[in-house]
């Protein structure tokens, strides 16, 4: 069988982009010309194994990394959305997906971005009409404008990395407030902040922080301060190109927005994606070198979509002991439940056991597909006697596709996955001693005769 040619248009311009290097010069390197380089970004022209080693050689990058075929993953997806019965009546032939995945890859990711913020507004409102409830909700709404994005907004990436180099450090941030904004900067106990992180005293000129912060959390307080001062026409335009139903949904994004530019100003897109591939996004490395938390660097691997420069794409998920859920980004392609509680065999309601320690976990959802969850443990709150601190935990899950991509593949690697449901009530997977409810639509056996040493035995076990 012919090996199938190797598109890698978005890859090569990311590279080329990422190096400073125009066309032509790229081809002065390689020795060929500068519309063969053309034809090859626009995926007229696939990379031979010649050109591959001659990238590899001129450039010293890995050769693995060049010959990823990230059109595979985006094909998978594309054709799993086109399966939807809408699309029923149109001849969508395999290879035409599979050309679309990969000469047009931007369109297929559009495309895909389009389906799953349509699919949740579906969602949405039959939840809505099956409860009563036809007010709009704004949290649901500010989920569904990120997803629609990818939760990846460029012009606040370009934004925050023109400023990143020369705001490195708390004392740098703490200058530029006052010298742009003629605000003191001071860190403060809770009997004046009265359990608030940041207080913007106005008519004082000054902002006060939490002396309870650690040193990543002040850093990113003063961070999202600079977001709020200076970046509200950036983030306004954002939010113009949608309409929202709720008012409180602009309220939640503005917010969103601001905590996204200050993470990009403490994490700078193309910095911060490159070392995600040097360290196979080893999230507790990746905090360390960027002096950031656990938390705030799995929420930045999440919004790696940049499109010729994405990264491994990830679902993130916050919640409490009791399973109530603070901060979720979808993305991977992860089905998490909207009612009722979570899985508690899946690992982000286990990590609660042992506090601090970052557990990884391969998955098997019931219709077979595959996750990776990385999970820890994080604080909130200042932590103090007047106002304590809480624990949450995180998870970050990506597509067991991407294993191989990651740094907990030494552990995961041939180890069989652990079956999980997305929620008991769908869930129908047999003799499950954690079950805490019966799925939908099953018979409940009576037991008259035998204990099947189960919650609920259904039929079909």
């Amino acid at each position: 069988m012919a090996k199938k040619p190797l598109f890698m248009g978005p890859r090569l311009k990311a590279m080329r982009r990422e190096l400073g290097l125009t066309q032509a010069n790229m081809a002065a390197d390689l020795e060929i010309s500068a519309s063969y380089i053309a034809l090859m970004e626009r995926n007229q022209r696939p990379a031979t194994a010649e050109m591959l080693l001659k990238l590899a050689s001129v450039y010293r990058i890995d050769i693995a990394s060049l010959a990823r075929a990230d059109g595979e993953e985006l094909e998978t997806r594309l054709k799993a959305a086109l399966r939807e019965p809408i699309f029923a009546d149109i001849d969508l032939p395999a290879f035409d997906v599979s050309d679309i995945a990969t000469s047009y890859p931007g369109f297929a990711e559009a495309l895909l971005r389009l389906h799953l913020a349509h699919s949740q507004e579906q969602m949405a409102l039959a939840e809505r009409q099956a409860t009563g409830d036809t007010a709009p909700d704004p949290v649901a709404e500010a989920r569904a404008f990120l997803a629609a994005r990818g939760n990846c907004f460029s012009a606040l990436d370009d934004s925050a990395a023109a400023l990143a180099d020369e705001m490195s450090d708390l004392a740098a941030m703490q200058a530029r407030i006052a010298e742009r904004h003629g605000l003191e900067v001071r860190f403060a106990d809770d009997g004046l902040l009265l359990g608030a992180l940041r207080w913007h005293d106005y008519h004082r000129r000054r902002v006060l922080l939490s002396e309870m912060l650690d040193h990543p959390g002040r850093r990113f307080q003063l961070a999202l301060q600079l977001a709020i001062l200076e970046q509200e026409p950036a983030i306004e335009a954002e939010l113009a190109v949608a309409r929202f139903e709720n008012p409180d949904t602009r309220v939640l994004l503005r917010r969103a927005l601001q905590s996204y530019w200050a993470a990009a100003l403490l994490m700078p897109y193309a910095r911060f994606i490159r070392a995600a591939g040097d360290l196979r996004y080893d999230v507790e490395v990746l905090a360390a070198r960027f002096g950031v938390s656990f938390e705030q660097a799995a929420h930045r691997l999440t919004t790696l979509q940049r499109p010729g420069a994405e990264g491994v794409p990830f679902f993130f998920l916050r919640v409490d002991r009791a399973g109530n859920v603070s901060k979720r980004l979808d993305g991977a392609g992860f089905p998490f439940a909207r009612h009722g509680g979570g899985c508690p065999l899946w690992n982000v309601h286990q990590v609660f056991d042992q506090p601090g320690r970052v557990d990884a976990q391969l998955v098997e959802l019931p219709d077979g597909e595959r996750f990776v969850s990385i999970a820890c443990t994080v604080g909130a709150g200042p932590g103090g006697h007047i106002v304590p601190g809480t624990m949450r935990a995180v998870a970050l899950a990506c597509s067991a596709r991407n294993l191989d991509r990651l740094v907990y593949a030494e552990r995961l690697m041939g180890s069989e996955p652990q079956p999980i449901g997305i929620t008991c009530r769908l869930c129908h997977r047999p003799r499950c001693l954690a079950r805490s409810s019966p799925p939908i639509g099953r018979e409940i056996l009576p037991m008259r005769f035998r204990d099947p040493g189960v919650p609920f035995a259904f039929s079909g076990e």
